[in-house]
């Protein structure tokens, strides 16, 4: 089953999580979990800049060494960076120990423009995690709207319509710039933004 928004109900029983930006400005918060890597992240680069859109890039710290260049494009056009681990870890599978390691790696690798956002991957992360993460004074960023791009058994089309369907202001919405996420998110990503701007919403970055 998917689950296309977090109902209020389940995020309440985690307040200190960020899961939606309380707002009454027409104001969408995109984010892309996964990269930086070579041609997605640069063409999702490109399509934020010719809708004057800000993002959030979670990113794999693996990634960010890899792909330095790309990374730093990211940061000279005034988007926001996020730390998705190094090694885009499950959080139910690692101790709590090796797993903010791993976080610290992706700081590393990030270093001057490392931020006190994080996004765990898979979205799956224990108490104890959040508690060690929140005394690094991490702020621990979620969604309201998961789009599902990455699913190859979503259509394109559906996943443009629930992306829609459930987008309201202050919503935190997860895109991925990831080779799985990419026939789903070439054909989504686009209009998805060209919709809400004709109806005066602003892309801004966390």
């Amino acid at each position: 089953m998917r689950f296309f928004y977090m109902p209020r109900w389940f995020s309440s029983f985690f307040p200190t999580l960020l899961w939606q930006k309380k707002t009454d400005e027409k104001i969408i918060y995109l984010t892309f979990d996964d990269g930086p890597i070579p041609e997605i992240t640069e063409w999702i680069l490109d399509i934020l800049s010719e809708y004057n859109a800000k993002a959030t890039f979670f990113c794999v710290g693996d990634n960010v060494k890899k792909h330095q260049n790309i990374f730093q494009r990211v940061i000279n056009e005034g988007h926001q960076v996020g730390n998705h681990t190094f090694n885009h870890l499950n959080g139910w599978e690692k101790s709590t120990e090796e797993y903010m390691k791993n976080v610290d790696l992706c700081q590393n690798a990030m270093q001057k423009n490392a931020t006190h956002f994080f996004r765990p991957p898979y979205g799956k992360l224990s108490r104890k995690k959040i508690k060690a993460l929140e005394q690094k004074k991490f702020q621990i960023v979620m969604w309201h709207v998961l789009t599902y791009d990455f699913d190859k058994n979503l259509s394109p089309e559906i996943c443009l319509k629930k992306a829609i369907q459930n987008t309201k202001k202050g919503s935190i919405v997860v895109f991925h710039d990831n080779k799985k996420a990419i026939q789903n998110l070439q054909f989504v990503l686009p209009k998805y933004i060209q919709y809400f701007k004709e109806k005066g919403y602003a892309f801004c970055h966390l």
